[in-house]
């Protein structure tokens, strides 16, 4: 049964696709072959009920991109309506001297029983049903999608810049990246659309219009010239027609009209447009308090209908008392744990507790960026920067355990190392963080500041400056990325740190289910656990990934022959991971650009250290000597040094001992020796330090 059944979908799928070209060939039939009244009558109750099924569409979509088809509908719609007018007008001017149902029983009753028989009056609602499409909605819709489709090109590459920048920090993954990307392109396209279909609606009204008088005008004149028909006759027939003819036509383009507007004002939401209006007007108890008073008010006003007014207050009152506030309570600041197993019923809980390895403290207004039961995303964010920072470094990030502090600011936060603080930065209220990649940035209004995780110059900017700032460059973040992106760079930083023995103990034991022979061989045999352990965390202080474990063992095992000196197997290990060290750093044209070291600098600094245990430290490093070295990167390297970029050049003895004096001042400055570079990278010399 399931092989018979496999084929459906497709045969389901082809005959989809006959559909539109089918309904275009018959809209031409439409227009030029006369069509019975009953035919007509189908066709015009389609109009309709289509009508009606894309305004309740449009309602229940969460973004406007699910509704992508749209304005291909609305031209087709359109299409439609127009060779309906043009089916209909033909009976009626043909057929009507054989009374009101000679155009069909839906227009007959659009034309008697909706407008009460009375043409004068049908007239008159066909005209105000003209007015309030042409001037208040089209109008509306056709401005709206102009400055939509606008805004939208011009933000594209802010956006790009934000979901690089998100890239960057770890918070997605390539193919997250990809899809944000498309999502984008599909948004610009959707709204370049809107602009120009959003226009087929407004001439649709003239078009009517139009229709509407030639139709009154011609059948005055062919019922009295042709048909013998007396004045009175003949305007009352073609009148009540043609009224109901334009009543049929107006109304379904009404509702796609007012479909439209929705899909271009809706923002990106989570739910319905319903849902969004309940969530967004009922928990804010107050103004339905204010209204139920005025309601209550007005009833006892004389002359004014008391009976609906209080049951209008009544109907508020009893909202604003069923409806909870929202607002923030004290109950919700409690400690969130962003990973790791919970303690589960009758488990031992030891007396004292252990430091956290990495902890992060918040300041009450921050809390609900955390609450997943407000709506809070960091959870989730931090959970997908674990993820990705353990598969970027090579290792398995600790938990980040997050607490409230009363004694914080209300939006300042702390992250600590093992109770330690290493970060400290402070949010502000209800903005956005801009961040531009020009020198100078391009002037926007806002609060200045810098943004943690580079310490490059941004900007705290209203909400509403979001598509103004993304227009002119600028990358734009929320609070919850602007604090993830930090936190990731703290991670990197501090990696070394977060290395421990007993990790590394696990990590081992992992590669000897792969490679048991290498594990084997080495530990203990050459080299003990905290050998190992200091030489992993030495290549995580240099910013260098041990993902690649088996290569690193490799080079230490064959290395370790010629001693078991922790500057020379780190050396060693630099050298084996040496094409992923510099891919990094290499341009699109495949080179590499770095600030070389005068030998005889390298020299100074090389006599200047002296390897005691196998810990290099500093011997006899003079202030201005320091100085020198640094005003030398600062004039050739410009403002790229504090992104380290470019690299520093130096021979491989000297390349350790430079690397830790520039840490402090310059942590993030990739140190290459000549031996790390591959030679199929090109070498570009930006200058010599001297």
């Amino acid at each position: 049964m399931s092989a018979q059944s496999a084929p459906k979908p497709a045969v389901d799928r082809s005959s989809r696709d006959w559909i539109v070209p089918v309904l275009g060939v018959a809209l031409v039939f439409v227009m030029l072959v006369p069509i019975p009244a009953m035919v007509l009558d189908v066709l015009l109750a389609t109009s309709i009920t289509t009508g009606v099924l894309v305004l309740l569409v449009s309602m229940y979509i969460q973004r406007p991109v699910q509704f992508s088809v749209f304005p291909s509908l609305l031209l087709l719609l359109t299409l439609f309506r127009l060779s309906l007018n043009i089916a209909s007008s033909r009976r009626i001017l043909l057929h009507g001297n054989q009374g009101l149902a000679a155009a069909g029983k839906v227009i007959e009753a659009f034309g008697q029983f909706v407008v009460g028989g009375n043409y004068i009056v049908g007239f008159v609602i066909f005209l105000a049903l003209i007015a309030i499409q042409y001037l208040v909605i089209n109008h509306g819709a056709v401005r709206i999608a102009e400055v939509t489709a606008r805004f939208t090109l011009d933000a594209l590459p802010g956006k790009q810049m934000a979901i690089d920048a998100d890239l960057s920090a770890g918070l997605i993954d390539e193919n997250e990246a990809r899809k944000r990307r498309q999502q984008i392109a599909r948004e610009a396209e959707f709204y370049g659309a809107m602009d120009g279909a959003a226009r087929f609606s407004q001439r649709d009204a003239l078009a009517t219009i139009l229709i509407t008088a030639i139709n009154i005008g011609a059948g005055f004149l062919i019922g009295i010239f042709y048909l013998d028909l007396s004045f009175q006759d003949a305007l009352r027939t073609y009148t009540v027609l043609t009224v109901g003819d334009g009543l049929v036509t107006i109304i379904p383009s009404l509702l796609v009209s007012v479909a439209g507007g929705m899909v271009a004002t809706r923002a990106s939401s989570e739910a319905s447009l319903g849902s969004d209006l309940g969530r967004q007007l009922l928990p804010r108890t107050r103004p339905l308090w204010i209204a139920s008073g005025v309601m209550l008010a007005l009833g006892m006003i004389p002359g004014l209908p008391k009976l609906s007014f209080f049951l209008l207050s009544g109907v508020m009152a009893l909202l604003a008392r069923k409806s909870k506030d929202l607002e923030f309570t004290s109950e919700a600041l409690t400690r969130y744990e962003t990973a790791g197993p919970k303690p589960k019923a009758g488990e031992s809980v030891p007396v004292l507790p252990q430091l956290d390895d990495l902890s992060m403290e918040v300041g009450y207004a921050l809390v609900p960026l955390v609450d997943e039961a407000q709506g809070g995303q960091m959870l989730k964010r931090i959970k997908a920067l674990r993820r990705h920072l353990s598969t970027q470094l090579g290792f398995l990030i600790p938990p980040v355990h997050i607490t409230d502090n009363p004694q914080l600011k209300p939006r300042e936060y702390i992250v600590r190392l093992r109770g330690v603080e290493i970060a400290r930065w402070q949010t502000e209220e209800n903005r956005l963080l801009a961040i531009s990649a020009e020198t100078p940035a391009p002037p926007i209004d806002g609060i200045d500041t810098r943004e943690p995780a580079f310490g490059v110059a941004a900007k705290w900017i209203d909400a509403s400056q979001r598509e103004v700032a993304l227009a002119i460059g600028y990358a734009v973040v929320d609070q919850p990325a602007a604090i993830a992106t930090h936190l990731a760079e703290i991670i990197r930083r501090f990696a070394h740190e977060l290395l421990t023995r007993q990790e590394t103990k696990r990590l081992l034991d992992s590669l000897a289910e792969s490679h048991p022979k290498l594990a084997e061989e080495l530990v203990p045999k050459i080299l003990s656990l905290g050998e190992v352990h200091r030489i992993l965390q030495q290549l995580l202080r240099e910013q260098v990934s041990i993902r690649d474990l088996p290569t690193i063992l490799e080079v230490l095992l064959d290395a370790s022959v010629a001693g078991k000196n922790p500057v020379m197997l780190v050396e060693a290990a630099r050298q084996a991971l040496g094409r992923a060290l510099v891919q990094p750093l290499v341009n699109e044209e495949g080179k590499l650009t770095v600030v070389s070291v005068d030998p005889q600098l390298e020299e100074q600094i090389y006599q200047s250290f002296e390897s005691q245990a196998g810990n290099a430290r500093a011997n006899a490093v003079q202030p201005a000597f320091l100085r020198r070295i640094l005003d030398g990167l600062r004039s050739l390297m410009g403002e790229q040094i504090a992104l380290a970029s470019p690299a520093l050049l130096c021979s491989s003895p000297a390349r350790f001992h430079l690397r830790r004096l520039l840490e402090p001042f310059l942590p993030k400055l990739v140190v290459l020796s000549p031996a790390e570079i591959p030679n199929s990278v090109t070498v570009q010399s930006m200058g010599v330090v001297r």
